[in-house]
This record gives structure tokens, C-alpha cells and sequence, in this order.
């Protein structure tokens, strides 16, 4: 991909966009490649509406951000260096942590195979992260995370818009609030590069599949789980058939889960 000197060395304070962070920024799909022959085919019919193969790949793809972006704001909490950077960390955090316990719910009622290890390009955005230091981690980090986000919105729209699944439906208000919080929070850092941000989002170079699908789950090995924050100030949605009490954990007052029968696949 081909920046002119003036666009790399505006990207970043002190420096220009390193070439590892462009061949990893193609996040269209926030790292889940598009592997469905026909998205708008039903896979199963479920009593909460039909769920097709773009309704899957939403949920796992909303499960995957999770699994890289969580670990990114408990990075920016640590090496942070500005107060918008710690900031922005925490709803990461918060955010995710809420929309992982939707995907935890929605994957099993809707019998969709949720992975625990995101993309291989999504955990190079996180060693990319990690091996940063001082103002260049705060600048890639806005920087990285605006393309992820902003990339992401159109889809969530286009789900929300189309899909006929109510637990579908109810995951992308979910990640769609989340994602514009998101954004918000990024811009507010201050350190966002618009050209180039926008730049990215529009004209991603071409990865391998095997680099932006996660792999799935190790049959027998516990499930991740993002735990929120103790001063968590978002809930995940009530679902249908639980009870509006219940919390993060699928668990209620009473200490009842609600149950659903599976789907049927098609």
C-alpha cells in the first residue's frame, strides 16, 4: 500500500505509519473474513426468527472483537499516557466485556460455535500494541481502533437492517451503541488522523483468509470470558426468555437460568 511522505508523516506523532500496522489494518470485518457463499441463506429456523449465514457470522465476529480489543484496554489502562487514553481503555473494557456475555447467550441458543482466540490479524493489532511505548502507544492505539470501529459501523447497520432473527436483531443495537461509544471515545482522544483513518477504512490491502478468520474453540478447554469491570456501567441486554434481572453470567436473583430450545438447523 502506497502512502505519499507527507500522509506518513502525519499519521503518527514522531513517525509514519509502520508498515506492519498497515498490512494488519483490514478491518472490514473487524478480522473475520467473509466466507459465506450466500449470506442471505438460511442455515437453521429458530423460534426467535431464521437465521442466516450473516447472522452467524455477525455473532462470531462481535465475539472476536472482544477477544483482542478487551486485552487492548487493559493494555491502555497500564501504558496509557494521556487521561483520554485511559479513558477510552475503559469502555473498551466495559463495553466488550457486556457484548461477550450477549455472544456467550445468543452463540448456544442459536447453536453458532463462538471462538476464544481472535484472527491472526486481530492479534497482531495486539502485539503491535503491546510492543509500543509511551506517545506512540497512545497514537496507534486511537488510531488502530478508530479504522476497527469505523469499518465495523456499515456492517452492524447492514445486519440490523436485514436480518429477520430477534437475537440477532437485539446483538447489533447491542454492538451498535458499543461501537458508536467506541468511535466517540476515540475522536475524543484527540490524536486521531482523519486522511488516513479514512484512508484505511476504504482501501484495505488484501489478506489471506487464514489472517482474518478465528480459529475455533479447543473442544474440552473452558470457555474465555471477558469479565467485566467492577464498576461496570453497562449491562448486556435481557433476552427473551430471561428473566430481567439476570446478569452477565445468564443468572438471576433467584440463581435460575432461563432455558431455550435449540434451533433446527436447515
Amino acid at each position: 500500500m502506497a502512502f505519499s511522505r507527507n500522509a506518513t508523516g502525519t499519521l503518527f506523532v514522531g513517525g509514519a505509519l509502520s508498515l506492519t500496522l498497515v498490512a494488519l489494518a483490514y478491518p472490514s470485518m473487524l478480522g473475520v473474513s467473509t466466507t459465506s457463499s450466500s449470506p442471505t441463506r438460511v442455515i437453521a429456523q429458530t423460534q426467535w426468527g431464521p437465521l442466516t449465514e450473516s447472522d452467524r457470522d455477525f455473532v462470531v465476529k462481535v465475539r472476536a472483537a472482544g477477544l483482542w480489543e478487551y486485552p487492548v484496554g487493559q493494555l491502555g489502562l497500564k501504558k496509557g499516557q494521556s487521561k483520554a487514553v485511559i479513558i477510552a481503555s475503559k469502555h473498551l473494557i466495559d463495553g466488550h466485556a457486556a457484548l461477550d456475555a450477549s455472544c456467550r447467550k445468543i452463540g448456544p441458543m442459536l447453536n453458532i460455535a463462538i471462538p476464544d482466540v481472535a484472527s491472526p490479524q486481530q492479534q497482531g493489532f495486539v502485539s503491535t500494541l503491546t510492543a509500543d511505548t509511551g506517545a506512540k502507544f497512545d497514537t496507534d492505539f486511537a488510531n488502530i481502533l478508530r479504522v476497527t470501529h469505523g469499518s465495523i459501523f456499515n456492517t452492524i447497520a447492514k445486519i440490523r437492517s436485514t436480518t429477520k432473527n430477534t437475537l440477532v436483531r437485539i446483538l447489533a443495537d447491542q454492538a451498535n451503541a458499543t461501537v458508536l461509544d467506541h468511535i466517540t471515545v476515540m475522536e475524543q482522544t484527540g490524536l486521531v488522523d482523519f486522511d488516513q483513518v479514512l484512508f484505511q477504512e476504504t482501501t484495505p490491502p488484501k489478506l489471506p483468509a487464514s489472517d482474518l478468520t478465528p480459529p475455533p474453540a479447543a473442544p474440552g478447554q473452558p470457555q474465555v470470558v471477558l469479565t467485566p469491570p467492577v464498576n461496570s456501567t453497562t449491562q448486556p441486554p435481557v433476552l427473551p426468555g430471561e428473566a430481567s434481572g439476570q446478569n452477565g453470567n445468564g443468572q438471576n436473583g433467584t440463581g435460575q437460568n432461563g432455558t431455550v430450545p435449540s434451533p433446527t438447523a436447515g
